[in-house]
């Protein structure tokens, strides 16, 4: 059975593991067939020129250019094609992907907090309640600070990691942000990217639908050694997530109320 090429494949991009991933990899197979059929044309158009235009037949240069409107209809032509691609297929694409967030949101899904920082990404997780801690960002005392208010009752379980861990086959919604400077968060293989601007959170969502190990990268250069700013990847089994995360919360949870109580006996001391 003959298979079209695909250039997304032919080009050498890593294996999709995302739920949307496919629609990213259409969308670079019609771009670069627009790109082949406009290389194809403009050559020909070329090779036209050359011969139409010939010095053999033209000894004489014209100084009084084109006479018809011909140029004008194409350039109009070509506006309304634009206009076509952007309003047609671009806005309504985009407006498609945005307005299912709220439709995300209710699939109960895994919710991380991603600190950029130079030079790396630290991972804020909610813990077992589900709860971030109130985040309070004048707390930001190191590079990829997660600013969690220690007085805040909802943090006491959430925990901070070196690695983004995720379950297979559920929506996932990452909350992007910085300590310092503009970074880009991407993960290649679920074809997804957002800008990390310090002081926001901004919601990037996608669904991982197979196990693996990766890397995840930074995207916009954000000083010296930007090029080695990379983190780990995780996606495992509901299962394996379920009894890491509850891990986690609990120590997390167990040192938040040890540091409590040692708060209260010094000031009962006092």
């Amino acid at each position: 059975m003959f298979t079209p090429l695909t250039w997304s494949k032919w080009l050498g991009i890593p294996e999709n593991y995302s739920d949307h991933g496919g629609d990213v990899d259409h969308l670079i197979d019609i771009v670069h067939w627009i790109m082949v059929a406009l290389f194809v044309g403009w050559t020909l158009f070329f090779l036209f020129c050359l011969w139409k235009f010939r010095a053999s037949k033209n000894p004489k240069a014209s100084y009084h250019g084109v006479t018809n409107h011909v140029s004008s209809h194409l350039e109009v032509g070509i506006v309304i094609i634009e206009a076509v691609l952007l309003l047609g297929f671009a806005f309504p694409l985009w407006w498609e992907r945005t307005d299912r967030f709220e439709e995300i949101q209710q699939t109960d899904p895994t919710r991380v907090r991603v600190v950029a920082y130079q030079f790396g990404f630290s991972y804020h997780y909610p813990g077992a309640d589900g709860k971030f801690g109130r985040i309070d960002r004048a707390l930001v005392n190191r590079p990829g600070d997660a600013c969690i208010d220690p007085d805040d009752p909802n943090g006491y379980d959430d925990f901070v990691t070196g690695i983004l861990k995720l379950p297979v086959n559920r929506n996932a919604i990452l909350q992007i942000t910085s300590t310092d400077v503009i970074h880009n968060y991407s993960i290649i293989p679920m074809r997804i990217q957002q800008d990390a601007i310090p002081g926001r959170d901004i919601p990037m969502w996608f669904k991982p639908i197979k196990e693996l190990e990766t890397y995840v990268v930074c995207g916009q250069l954000c000083g010296e050694n930007h090029a080695t700013m990379a983190g780990m990847m995780e996606v495992i089994s509901q299962k394996s997530y379920t009894s890491w995360e509850a891990e986690q919360s609990k120590a997390s949870l167990e040192k938040s109320l040890d540091a409590q109580k040692a708060d209260e006996t010094g000031l009962a001391k006092n």
